[in-house]
């Protein structure tokens, strides 16, 4: 363990319960001022907003994403960045058959993100860029902001116990190429750009979609900048737990069943 986490503890094992916040505080002012520089975290480009668009016509659900980010980063055996989750769609009509629906999950890197605000020790961090970022040295995987994650995106890494995501592999970003899930998927369903560039193709591809276009959890009011096409409404909320969900439609796409 380093000096930094080290000493995270130490004052927090110094005080009763009853002023733990006070010690936190501290802490967090600290990392707040010094996270961004250590550990060799950059803080971005400045002057451009980065954000992903998935068109879900054209996901097969090849998983390629998946080993694409696993290999590129190297997370712990059974532990992912990105995944793609199935959803068995079922029509009212039994003659039917069922459809699947492919839903691919990663960092929605927010506008507001959720997971900033309870970091206690200013390891989690948004860059000039809007790419969220979790400073390992400063991280003392106490798992707060995996909970506050809406999209359960987040996890402790089992090898560093520290906070782990999907980064938009931001580091292949800034040498000029693609994060690794857009430059391997098979049916070019992941496009990412720069947002404050009307003439980037993710932009171009929002505007020419704009009725088409959804995000997870709306509600939640943490303003993803993860995109979806062609998906339903009915999925907007369904992304909790990891297991593959049955879901019963009606002809118009109201949900009247959803379970597993």
């Amino acid at each position: 363990m380093d000096k930094s986490k080290r000493q995270f503890l130490g004052k927090m094992a110094s005080v009763s319960v009853g002023a733990a916040l006070i010690p936190v505080v501290q802490v967090s002012a600290q990392g707040q001022s010094l996270g961004n520089t250590s550990n060799n975290v950059s803080d971005g480009q400045a002057g451009k907003r980065y954000g992903m668009v998935i068109d879900l016509r054209r996901c097969v659900g090849c998983q390629a994403c998946t080993v694409a980010c696993t290999i590129e980063n190297q997370p712990p055996l059974g532990q992912f960045r990105t995944t793609v989750q199935q959803y068995e769609v079922s029509q009212q009509d039994a003659s039917t058959p069922p459809a699947f629906l492919m839903l691919p999950r990663l960092c929605n890197h927010c506008e507001n993100p959720p997971c900033i605000s309870i970091c206690p020790t200013g390891a989690t961090f948004q860059r000039k860029d809007g790419i969220v970022v979790v400073n390992n040295e400063w991280c003392v995987g106490c798992g707060y902001c995996v909970h506050a994650c809406p999209y359960d995106a987040r996890f402790i890494n089992h090898e560093t116990k520290s906070a782990d995501k999907c980064t938009f592999c931001a580091h292949r970003l800034e040498a000029g190429l693609l994060p690794a899930c857009v430059e391997t998927c098979v049916g070019e369903a992941r496009v990412i750009g720069d947002l404050n560039d009307p003439n980037s193709q993710i932009s171009q591809l929002l505007k020419a979609n704009q009725a088409d276009i959804k995000v997870l959890k709306p509600d939640a009011n943490t303003a993803p900048r993860v995109f979806y096409i062609g998906m339903n409404r009915a999925f907007e909320d369904r992304i909790n737990g990891q297991a593959p969900v049955r879901t019963l439609l009606t002809d118009t796409g109201e949900e009247i069943h959803h379970g597993h």
